[in-house]
């Protein structure tokens, strides 16, 4: 059964850049993953446009790198470094704790954060693969920790960047730890399903229940960041290969980074449609609307995954799913 999806509103208009971000004075982001790669450049982007910018990050060090290179950057900004480890449980609920008791009002989060192609099986301490807990289910959480503290208002947002790599993707509810099925690149592309899925039906949700509040995922087609490093996991000849195809045909960290900052900051940006390059089976380019697979459009797949996700992270998120359609 296939969940509908929302109106597509207008593609990004052609040459959309970070410069015409409108001004985010006034306005608070949460960026996880963001000392380095495409996090790092919505980071600076939105600092530059006025957003007061928090740096979700695991590594202290990598963090107060970041917050230094953009205040040199975008003299007059304001970035701030919190920690935060989405693969574990009990720092999103830190994170999301020290957050509310300070009763801070946020108007834009993007989960970001997130490894890839892990050669053997890990877990996190909360006993999930990892890169399933990493990338989706820590995200999965501080979302439903965050969600009321975002202000219910059309140009707050969600923004969750999900993968190309979600088109041979597959949710394996029969072993979602992969303890039997466990391979580097099924892993990574369930986590990006995953998010893809959460990110539409969360999007279902919000509308159902009449919140403003949007949620909209992204892509950076193949941008060369530092996840093409296998998460310093891989050996020196995976390393050598993954950064000759980025190069051959990807794109900059910059230029990843445009379908976040238009899903972030674009008056125009539509809850529940999904941007991403713009050029040839979205590798690189400008942002566009990116096609979704039917997959990852399937209502009954989101409500179990929801459920599941729900369970496993002990976060409930207060919003009833959307009727399913007839069919």
């Amino acid at each position: 059964m296939t969940g509908t999806g929302p109106a597509l509103g207008d593609a990004p208009p052609s040459g959309w850049k970070a410069a015409d971000i409108p001004p985010q004075t006034g306005r608070t982001a949460i960026i996880t993953g963001a000392t380095s790669g495409i996090g790092f450049e919505t980071a600076l982007a939105l600092a530059g446009a006025g957003a007061r910018v928090v740096l979700a990050a695991r590594d202290p060090d990598k963090a107060a790198r970041a917050v230094a290179a953009i205040r040199r950057a975008r003299p007059g900004s304001r970035p701030e470094a919190r920690p935060l480890d989405t693969g574990s449980l009990a720092s999103v609920n830190a994170f999301a704790a020290g957050w509310r008791a300070e009763e801070q009002a946020l108007d834009l989060l993007v989960l970001n954060a997130g490894i890839a192609s892990v050669p053997r099986r890990e877990e996190t301490e909360d006993g999930f693969e990892r890169q399933l807990g990493t990338n989706y289910l820590g995200h999965f959480a501080l979302a439903g920790l965050l969600l009321p503290s975002l202000r219910p208002d059309p140009a707050s947002r969600v923004v969750l960047v999900a993968s190309i790599a979600h088109r041979s993707g597959l949710i394996h509810f029969d072993d979602l730890q992969l303890r039997r099925t466990y391979g580097a690149q099924v892993a990574y592309r369930q986590t990006k399903l995953a998010l893809l899925i959460f990110a539409l039906e969360l999007d279902r949700r919000l509308r159902a229940a009449g919140s403003p509040i949007r949620s909209i995922p992204v892509h950076p087609g193949l941008a060369r960041t530092d996840i093409t490093r296998r998460g310093d996991r891989a050996g020196p000849l995976a390393r050598l290969a993954g950064r000759a195809i980025f190069a051959a045909i990807g794109q900059s960290a910059a230029r990843g980074a445009l379908p976040l900052l238009y899903a972030a900051a674009a008056p125009a940006a539509q809850g529940g449609t999904y941007y991403g390059p713009s050029g040839f089976r979205e590798f690189r380019g400008g942002p566009a609307i990116a096609e979704v697979e039917p997959h990852a459009r399937d209502g009954a797949v989101a409500r179990r995954l929801w459920a599941i996700s729900e369970d496993l992270t002990a976060v409930r998120i207060p919003l009833a799913p959307a009727p399913l359609p007839p069919g």
